[in-house]
């Protein structure tokens, strides 16, 4: 809102500095600030507010150190992050940008979906919270709208290189940085890292049908965004076991988009990098700023001992942006290495449970691989202070962060 009343006032009113409003930097580093501010300042009366409601943590008994204790501590409070994160976003974002509505919807829904499941775990007293087929139902129906919005609105185009320029055009880049783009156009294509030629085109998941087959890659492309979704909200919430992992990790990520976000939305990095130019998609800097603003200064009551857990309203939000921005700014190929510390959670409790099953059916005991998962759980049992485990983390995520971004010249 903000955006559009400085250039007003700057179109009709001349008025010094109202400029300032039209840089992405500008208004990014500003979204950063407030999204801080509000999640920290604002951050300790929701905690007290969510306390005097008495919504407090059920606690299951899995015999891990200093467990006990943490009963009764309050939770859903991924509100903050929410909170934090919208208002600055409809304060200093371009609200007609197609990312930005795409963001914001995921935000609210996956909010919804893991507030009611957090609902119903407190005040109903049923520690299952919201059935599991409710959940994928909302993640599914999510998937559905970010492919659909994602493939059929004309806002979503992208610019390639041209790959044997001309003499005149290469001459056209001397004078200005588009030269060596083509026009905008539709394009299904997302990249593949570690490859020189690194282009995936998903009309390739319906090519076996024969000629024509193009016009039906919306659907394959739908598939994977829905299961793009699903398996990385569903790996968030599962690495939101222990203080500050989940928001510590996730902001590492997030960062990382950001590089991604404001690389590919600005055609002077995209043609310095050889990257697909993804017009309007510099936007999502903003949002991704005004994200880790309130991951960061949720971190400021969820470290060790946490005062405040996000719960599912958290973690399912947080798993659905990142996987909506990753699919976004073409990078969902990158998710495995990116979002390992999730991957590896996700790992670790299908290994556990399918070799539990497989060991129970063929000697009749089922026996584990690890002490416990996720795998945050088993070096715990291991005897790793909490701290420890979570800061290892970090540093294991910030490595793959880095590896990402080299992605960008290593091909």
């Amino acid at each position: 809102m903000l955006y559009y009343l400085f250039e007003y006032l700057e179109k009709h009113y001349q008025l010094a500095g109202a400029g300032l409003f039209q840089y992405i930097s500008f208004r990014s580093a500003l979204a950063f600030v407030i999204s801080l501010l509000i999640s920290t300042v604002f951050g300790r009366r929701i905690i007290d507010k969510l306390r005097r409601l008495q919504v407090g943590e059920t606690v299951r008994d899995l015999g891990l150190e200093g467990q006990v204790q943490k009963a009764g501590t309050p939770t859903m409070g991924g509100l903050i992050i929410i909170l934090a994160t919208l208002l600055p976003v409809l304060l200093l974002a371009k609200l007609d940008n197609v990312y930005i509505v795409i963001l914001l919807v995921t935000t609210v829904w996956m909010g919804l979906i893991g507030f009611m499941d957090d609902y119903i775990k407190v005040f109903r007293k049923n520690k299952d919270g919201l059935k599991g087929r409710f959940k994928v139902l909302g993640q599914v129906s999510l998937g559905i709208f970010v492919g659909l919005m994602l493939y059929f609105s004309p806002e979503v185009t992208v610019k390639e290189q041209l790959k044997n320029p001309q003499v005149t055009q290469i001459q056209n880049q001397l004078t200005t940085t588009t030269g060596l783009f083509g026009e905008e156009h539709k394009s299904l294509k997302t990249t593949v890292p570690f490859f020189k030629d690194n282009e995936f085109d998903y009309t390739a998941l319906v090519s076996w049908m024969g000629d024509g087959s193009e016009k039906y890659a919306w659907i394959g492309f739908v598939l994977v965004v829905v299961f793009i979704i699903t398996a990385v909200s569903n790996g968030a919430n599962l690495t939101d076991g222990i203080d500050g992992l989940a928001a510590g990790s996730s902001a590492i990520i997030v960062l990382a988009l950001g590089v991604f976000a404001w690389v590919s939305g600005n055609i002077i990095f995209a043609n310095y990098l050889n990257v697909m130019y993804i017009p309007n998609s510099g936007e999502m800097t903003i949002f991704i700023s005004a994200f880790v603003g309130g991951l960061v200064g949720f971190l400021w009551y969820n470290t060790y001992p946490a005062q405040v857990f996000m719960g599912d309203t958290g973690s399912l939000t947080i798993g659905g942006i990142i996987a909506v921005l990753a699919i976004a700014v073409r990078k969902e190929l990158l998710i495995p290495i990116l979002a390992g510390i999730f991957m590896a959670e996700v790992l670790s409790v299908t290994i556990q449970v399918g070799y539990f099953k497989y060991t129970k059916k063929k000697y009749g005991e089922g026996r584990r691989i690890f002490l416990m998962s996720p795998l945050h759980h088993h070096y715990q049992k291991k005897g790793y202070q909490e701290s420890k485990i979570v800061v290892r983390f970090w540093i294991v995520g910030i490595m793959l962060a880095v590896l990402s971004i080299l992605t960008l010249k290593v091909r």
